[in-house]
């Protein structure tokens, strides 16, 4: 295993069964840590990019069974901001200081794609770059948005085992949710995807799987974090992902995607209190603070336990900042496309 790391560092990548054996114990853990954080910081330096994130309806159409905004829960208060008021938030987030933006939402009709493409126009008139977050969509969709302005587009495969994908998603398909990520990315997005760690009946062969799909896809931003089971969901016993699982799938993807862009997500930090430093130290090179404002940060109700729904958009970007700076990282200021 330790000649493995050394290839790694080298720039050779892991096969499926070193990638199982590593998911399989902790004994490896602070040589894969250590090894990503060397990748990662040959590969895209000290910088860390920060993304305001808008959480602007937490309507959705599908039923995903460990999702709090599935269609099916009713004890969730829905939500759906104007485009007024999206694209005002964008002004903020640039009056903050960020670079980039990016709008998410559950899978919500009720914006029209004169709608969705009036508000990407609006936000681009920031000199800001734009990411995507509104689940499957036509092709035809897509390139509307891509027209309008949209730079990158994040659609998580949740897990590529198709048997798991079926049972944790009524009524979709998993064949169409890969078409979708073909069609971003012979429409010129940078194309993020990414997982669940934990999911019932998930194995460490399944998440290999993901970890090579990834790679496969040369995914430009990976983006994933612990399964924690909602109360208002059919999952709700179920035991959930470990932080430290998903901490060393994230190091995998930067050992596997060397300069792809890999955020340190929130959920993390529902399960430990560092939960975000530590994956930029172990990989991660992105975060993306909150700068939804008011009552709809607790509205967007993914998973218990969520951080900062009480926090300011300028508050979150301080704390962020301050803790960034205490491990040595520096904020970038430009707009963090990924490097081919």
């Amino acid at each position: 295993m330790n000649e493995m790391f050394e290839n790694i560092k080298r720039g050779n990548f892991p096969g499926k069964d070193e990638l199982i054996s590593i998911l399989s114990t902790d004994a490896f853990d602070i040589d894969l840590f250590n090894t990503a954080d060397v990748v990662r910081e040959h590969n895209v330096g000290k910088d860390v990019h920060l993304r305001g994130l808008i959480e602007f309806s937490n309507y959705c159409r599908k039923d995903c069974l460990y999702c709090g905004l599935r269609k099916s829960n009713k004890n969730i208060k829905r939500y759906r901001l104007t485009p007024k008021q999206i694209i005002k938030l964008a002004g903020k987030a640039k009056s903050c200081g960020y670079m980039t933006v990016v709008l998410q939402s559950g899978e919500d009709r009720g914006y029209s794609l004169i709608e969705l493409c009036s508000i990407i126009e609006g936000v681009k008139k920031f000199d800001l770059a734009l990411t995507l977050s509104i689940g499957e969509k036509t092709r035809a969709e897509y390139k509307e948005y891509k027209a309008a302005g949209a730079d990158r587009y994040l659609l998580r495969i949740e897990t590529t085992d198709a048997d798991l994908y079926k049972t944790l998603h009524p009524k979709m398909s998993f064949s169409n949710r890969m078409k979708c990520l073909d069609d971003l990315k012979e429409l010129g997005y940078e194309v993020g995807t990414g997982c669940l760690v934990g999911l019932p009946e998930q194995t460490v062969e399944s998440l290999a799987e993901d970890l090579l799909f990834f790679k496969s896809l040369d995914a430009d931003m990976v983006g994933l974090g612990p399964f924690i089971p909602n109360p208002d969901t059919p999952l709700f016993a179920n035991k959930g992902g470990t932080f430290v699982q998903s901490l060393k799938m994230l190091a995998l993807s930067r050992v596997l995607l060397p300069k792809a862009n890999i955020p340190a997500t929130s959920a993390m930090e529902s399960l430990d209190k560092n939960g975000r430093i530590k994956a930029l130290q172990c990989g991660a090179n992105v975060i993306m603070p909150n700068v939804t404002e008011g009552k709809y940060r607790k509205l967007y109700a993914l998973y218990p336990g969520k951080i900062c729904v009480n926090d300011s958009p300028l508050g979150c970007r301080s704390c962020v900042e301050n803790k960034i700076s205490k491990i040595g990282r520096s904020i970038s200021k430009d707009y963090g496309f990924r490097e081919k």
